[in-house]
This record gives C-alpha cells, sequence and structure tokens, in this order.
C-alpha cells in the first residue's frame, strides 16, 4: 500500500457532532476491550455469538480472549461462504473475531485488514492474531469514512454493527464501493430503524450510542 493520507469524505452536513460521537463510541467500546464481562449496554463474547448464529464449530476454535470482546449484531458470514484466496476488509472490526474467522475461511492464499479508529480494540486484535497464530490478517487504524486501504484491493467487505454509528453513512458506503473490486461483494449486518429520525434526535449523541 502506497503511503498517502485519506480524509473523511463528507456526503452532506451533519447535524450530529462528529468527533464527539466518535469520541463516546471509542469510550464505550474501550470499556469493552478492557472489561468484556463488565455489563454493558449491548451483549458480547462467546453467548452472542451463539445467539446470532455462528458455528459453535467457528467459535470453539478461538480461546477466550478471541472471542470475549465480540459485540456483533448479526452474521455477516451467513450472508455467503468466503472462498479461499479471497481479500477481505473487515470495517469496524473492533477486537478482530470477525476478522479472524474470515482469515480462516479465505485460507493462507487469502488477506484480511481489519480497520478500527479504536487504539485498544486494535491491540487486543492484533494480540489473538498473534495468539493464534494467524499470519494472513492485519490491523489498520482508521475510520469506516476514511478506510485505510488502496482502491479496488477487495474481493469482499464484511462489517458487524458499526455503519450504524457512522454519522455519514453515504460516506461510509462510498468508501465501501471504493476499496471493493468491481463485482466485489459487501456482507453486513447492522441496525436499522426502518422509519424517518427527527432532527432532534439526530442531535443527540446519547441516542446514537446508548
Amino acid at each position: 500500500m502506497s503511503e498517502r493520507t485519506i480524509e473523511p469524505r463528507v456526503s452532506a452536513p451533519l447535524l450530529v457532532d462528529t468527533d464527539a460521537l466518535r469520541e463516546q463510541v471509542r469510550s464505550k467500546y474501550r470499556a469493552v476491550a478492557a472489561d468484556p464481562g463488565a455489563t454493558h449496554h449491548f451483549h458480547t463474547g462467546r453467548p452472542l455469538a451463539q445467539r446470532l448464529g455462528y458455528p459453535a464449530e467457528v467459535v470453539d476454535a478461538f480461546p477466550e480472549a478471541a472471542v470475549e470482546s465480540f459485540a456483533g449484531v448479526g452474521n455477516p458470514f451467513s450472508l455467503r461462504r468466503l472462498e479461499p484466496g479471497e481479500r477481505v476488509v473487515d470495517v469496524g472490526c473492533g477486537a478482530g473475531f470477525d476478522s479472524l474467522v474470515a482469515a480462516r475461511a479465505v485460507g493462507n492464499t487469502g488477506r484480511v485488514i481489519g480497520v478500527d479508529m479504536t487504539p485498544e480494540m486494535l491491540a487486543k486484535a492484533r494480540a489473538n492474531a498473534a495468539s493464534t497464530d494467524t499470519g494472513n490478517v492485519e490491523f489498520r487504524e482508521g475510520l469506516a469514512e476514511a478506510l485505510p486501504v488502496e482502491d479496488g484491493w477487495a474481493d469482499t467487505v464484511i462489517s458487524n454493527g458499526v455503519i450504524n454509528l457512522c454519522a455519514d453513512k453515504r460516506a461510509a458506503f462510498d468508501e465501501i464501493t471504493r476499496v471493493l473490486r468491481p463485482g466485489g461483494t459487501l456482507q453486513f449486518a447492522d441496525i436499522a430503524n426502518g422509519e424517518p429520525v427527527p432532527e432532534d434526535a439526530l442531535r443527540d449523541i446519547d441516542l446514537w450510542t446508548g
């Protein structure tokens, strides 16, 4: 990858303070990295993976440290099985559970790049990759709206419970489109409201993260 600075794309004026939102999200997931067994406002770990339909043999193949900070909202792998040799980007990889699952699916001829904006999660993801001897995955610090990945690199982009926390979703999807090769695949699980959200609610960061 060539060295260059990728700035976040902003598609329209936003009603929420993006920097404040990101910092609150970082704070919540920093806590999950440090103490995954504490009480959070969302489920975590092996019980969550089981609830979301990850096969037991997939989850059981990893040590506790690689699963305990998992905090997804669905199973993006249920949409399509990854093939050996694929190149995958995991947007908002957290402590790396989905990235590790993807790395095992694509095998030694494939490659996975996990991207996250929380340093504590990235540190845990890198430690998990090392402890599981997963050499075909790497983790990079970055934003969904400014992915540190070259154009057209990925065969598949996965994401799990992250895009709903992006203030500028169009920018996030633009970046996903940019890093996907022509004909590539997006597989993501997320939270959708399904109804228009009032402006005063969009301005309330606690409603975004709570």
